[in-house]
């Protein structure tokens, strides 16, 4: 039993600036400090760019090699497929930090 047996759950995500507006999808073992560190600024680069702050969606996976690849997978999908991803889940484009926070 190696320490892939051991491990926390694993999320891919989807971050916004807006309803429909720039995509950014990620994967991680702590969403709520990884989101937490995009809000922030913590790390230059394309969401810090585009102050992509908002969790729109997510998945929650048992392995981050899952969650890893379904995380590659969104990313080669048109933008079409990723909204309605986002929509099946949130219709309203809510920011769910709140809700995984509470």
């Amino acid at each position: 039993m190696g320490s892939a047996m051991m491990e926390k759950h694993s999320y891919v995500y989807i971050l916004t600036n807006r309803p429909y507006g720039t995509l950014y999808v990620g994967s991680t073992t702590d969403l709520l400090k990884r989101v937490w560190q995009h809000r922030e600024g913590v790390f230059d680069g394309f969401t810090k760019q585009y102050r992509l702050t908002h969790l729109v969606w997510y998945e929650v996976h048992t392995y981050i090699m899952e969650a890893a690849r379904r995380e590659k997978l969104i990313k080669r999908w048109n933008r079409d497929w990723k909204v309605n991803l986002v929509q099946k889940m949130n219709p309203d484009w809510r920011d769910l930090y709140a809700d995984i926070t509470a």
